[in-house]
């Protein structure tokens, strides 16, 4: 559409016309625009995703992260759930998976490193590992 103004067109509606066409958006607000979309997910987007993956894996859920860090390939997670209930709920079989995600907090691997009873601490040493 052309940028010329009718005389006969009030005013006003020139320059509502002229305000709506300098709002489109231009090559570098839509290369900005996909920039910001495509951003790396939080913390919690990771912690979240991982938290459904896994659990859409093993068909159990996530009762909590007790390790998260940030590593070259991109995510280290220690991730309890509930393996097996049973009453009382201090006797339930507790595991705890090491998880592993891409920088864009994608599953790559996961594994389970112990299995426990929920009512038991056990000796392992402290920082998840």
């Amino acid at each position: 559409m052309a940028n010329t103004k009718d005389p006969d067109e009030p005013l006003s509606s020139q320059e509502t016309r002229d305000s709506r066409e300098s709002r489109k958006p231009t090559r570098s607000t839509k290369r900005a625009e996909s920039t910001r979309t495509a951003k790396r997910p939080t913390a919690m987007e990771i912690l979240r995703q991982a938290r459904g993956q896994l659990a859409e894996l093993t068909g159990m859920e996530a009762e909590s992260v007790t390790s998260f860090e940030q590593t070259d390939e991109g995510w280290a997670l220690e991730v309890e759930v509930l393996e097996l209930e049973r009453v009382p709920d201090t006797m339930s079989l507790m595991a705890s998976y090491q998880v592993e995600l891409d920088s864009d907090g994608q599953l790559t691997g996961y594994r389970r490193v112990r299995r426990y009873e929920r009512g038991r601490s056990d000796a392992r040493r402290s920082g998840g590992r």
